[in-house]
């Protein structure tokens, strides 16, 4: 298949001469910004924005050796699960035909499926690593909060957002991690190596060595899932236990409300966040002579799309008078109970064990006109981000129509080792 869709921009951009990723190629998701070249975020609200400096994570790739061939295509703003909002077109699944690529890195995870890069980078608010990493039969990182700057990350929602890598194999996105993670003084969020980081080198540790490992599995995160992606599941279940491994079931009463708890999180942060868009500071004009109001409007109809004027309303609301507490606070107060489910289940555990995504690659359309099941789709992914911890998307298997299945598995801040040797086991 080549006319997936996976790019936006195939500008390539040259890295140094020598250094760790010499000849190897990252495709950039197109909310991370690079210096020259045309940063549109999925949106028609963007197209031209060229920015002038480059993200830190561009600067590391560049650094490292590695060819940039182009910038991916995604949902607009990060703002869905299927990369099927984006301005640009949608996404088709290369290894799934008629099926989505999942999102909101679905071009990263496509472009690393179909061979057109060797790896991409991507970014996560609430699964947009790990869903396409699963729904396209790839390895997809989630780092812990303050590994990886978000400098030069067009912001969608701050507090749970991070820039992770996607590779084929999980010793590749190992190799991609050490690139890009480390503190930067211009990311006051990120952390030294002497505040809890154990080390910034992680492909040693994708030496598939699982003996002794205790797995926790959450079975609130099984519950509902699709009948064969549980199977699957079990299956990879069995192939860990098979090569040391140990699991058993623990507990995550939280996770029940942290769908809801994360959408009024996100949306909330989206409302604020995007307000910078109004065809002055940043975003097409809006067309109006000295009308601010009607020209402020009008810039935002013809720029943003449904799902991202959905959400801004939404957000809006949730922080207006009168529904700050009743919303915003409330879901901030099941954060902290989510936080302490997952610390909790992980005194007993060295990582948690879930399917990544409850069913397998939708097909394209099905989800655009139930924006509630998409929501939902994203049950098992987004209640890491709220916990801000590390996770990784392996391949688990296959259903019998021959979709992929990936395997989440989520560790202890910082704990970016155990799930890489975890994940290597299987890829």
């Amino acid at each position: 298949m080549t006319d997936y869709n996976g790019y936006i921009a195939t500008e390539t951009i040259e890295g140094a001469d020598d250094g760790p990723l010499a000849g190897r190629t990252v495709a950039v998701k197109d909310n991370i910004s690079t210096e020259g070249v045309q940063t549109t975020c999925g949106s028609a609200m963007l197209e031209g924005y060229v920015p002038p400096y480059d993200a830190t994570v561009v600067e590391r790739l560049k650094e490292a050796g590695a060819t940039i061939p182009g910038k991916t295509n995604m949902d607009e703003f990060g703002m869905g699960t299927t990369t099927e909002t984006s301005a640009y077109g949608p996404v088709e699944n290369p290894v799934a035909e008629g099926r989505v690529p999942g999102g909101s890195s679905g071009g990263s995870a496509a472009v690393v499926a179909a061979g057109d890069a060797d790896m991409a980078l991507g970014s996560d608010t609430g699964g947009s690593i790990r869903c396409p990493a699963a729904f396209c039969g790839v390895v997809g990182i989630k780092p812990t909060y303050g590994l990886v700057s978000r400098y030069g990350l067009v912001a969608y929602a701050n507090s749970l957002e991070q820039i992770g890598p996607i590779a084929p194999s999980v010793e590749e996105a190992a190799e991609l991690l050490e690139v890009v993670a480390g503190p930067d003084e211009r990311d006051g969020t990120t952390r030294d190596a002497s505040e809890k980081v154990e080390s910034y080198e992680f492909a040693d540790a994708a030496d598939g060595d699982v003996d002794g490992l205790s797995i926790g599995v959450p079975t609130e995160l099984l519950d509902g899932a699709d009948e064969q992606v549980v199977e699957t599941f079990w299956d990879a279940m069995a192939d860990l236990e098979s090569q040391g491994a140990t699991y058993h079931e623990v507990d995550l009463p939280s996770v029940e409300h942290a769908v809801e708890a994360y959408y009024v999180i996100a949306m909330s942060e989206a409302s604020s966040n995007l307000a910078r868009f109004d065809g002055v500071r940043y975003g097409q004009s809006g067309g109006y002579e000295g009308n601010w109001n009607e020209s402020f409007a009008n810039a935002r109809e013809e720029g943003f799309g449904e799902e991202v004027k959905r959400r801004v309303l939404l957000g809006t609301y949730a922080l207006s008078a009168g529904y700050h507490d009743k919303y915003y606070k409330k879901a901030q107060d099941a954060r902290a109970w989510v936080k302490q489910d997952f610390d909790e289940a992980l005194s007993e555990a060295d990582v948690l064990a879930s399917p990544t995504m409850p069913v397998p690659p939708m097909k394209r359309g099905e989800s655009l006109d139930d924006p509630l099941t998409m929501y939902l789709a994203d049950a098992n992914t987004t209640p890491v981000n709220l916990a801000n911890l590390p996770a990784i998307s392996v391949p688990a298997g296959e259903t019998d129509d021959g979709l992929p299945v990936g395997l989440q598995l989520v560790g202890p801040a910082f704990g970016e080792r155990t799930i890489i040797r975890a994940g290597s086991a299987l890829a």
